[in-house]
């Protein structure tokens, strides 16, 4: 019998993660999800969240972050000329209430510890990266591949030095990164609740908040060169 040849498999997630610890036990490095949920005979989202336990209990190494492309490519350089923040803001407005509602039904206990540890800004952390987590995290947890690639595209476009609108020399304000979190707890509470109604609101109306921010900005400074 081959190593990877399809076998009857573990039925519940205890017996998932018991055979996967007895593969390790056997020595060599772990075979790619794909080969591995077809070795076990389960399907690969039972797989993950067995591999989701043990990298948090520590028999795993956490996942490898995939590099982040350094640049923009061709056709994100010619939305970064054609676009504006209120463009990036209405487009975000159809995308992440919907993806915030599909967190809130589809996210493991692990993403959604995850979502709820990032709606809080630690003190003098960069306020931007801590955003930009939170958003990630219920993109991560909404399992939509391509949605999820055209949202990094969206975010990368939007960070843009040419589509920034002009900001003032001061850091940013405490009073709004706590307007922020507020914000972003509520939206985390839902999904946490497995609220889809309550998840997708809360990210419009944080969304719209946004958004009147850019615009009280834009007709202050209009945007930056």
């Amino acid at each position: 019998m081959s190593a990877f040849e399809p076998q009857v498999g573990p039925s519940d997630l205890d017996d998932i993660i018991a055979a996967v610890r007895q593969l390790q036990q056997g020595g060599g490095k772990l075979p790619s999800e794909r080969d591995l949920a077809e070795h076990l005979s389960v399907k690969r989202h039972q797989l993950r969240k067995a591999l989701e336990v043990l990298r948090h209990s520590g028999d795993l190494k956490p996942a490898r972050a995939r590099r982040a492309p350094t640049a923009l490519p061709r056709y994100g350089e010619e939305l970064v000329r054609v676009t504006n923040p209120i463009e990036i803001l209405e487009l975000r407005l159809l995308m992440e209430p919907g993806l915030a509602r599909l967190a809130s039904l589809r996210a493991s206990s692990f993403e959604t510890a995850r979502i709820l540890d990032a709606a809080t800004t630690p003190e003098n952390a960069p306020s931007g990266e801590v955003d930009f987590a939170f958003h990630l995290a219920i993109v991560a947890a909404a399992r939509n591949h391509l949605a999820a690639e055209f949202y990094k595209m969206l975010r990368q476009v939007g960070v843009d030095a040419r589509v920034k609108v002009a900001r003032t020399a001061a850091p940013t304000c405490p009073k709004r990164i706590a307007q922020r979190d507020g914000e972003h707890r509520l939206i985390a509470e839902a999904i946490s609740q497995r609220d889809p109604e309550a998840a997708e609101a809360a990210m419009r109306a944080h969304l719209l908040s946004v958004q009147r921010q850019i615009m009280e900005r834009s007709n202050a400074g209009a945007f930056a060169a």
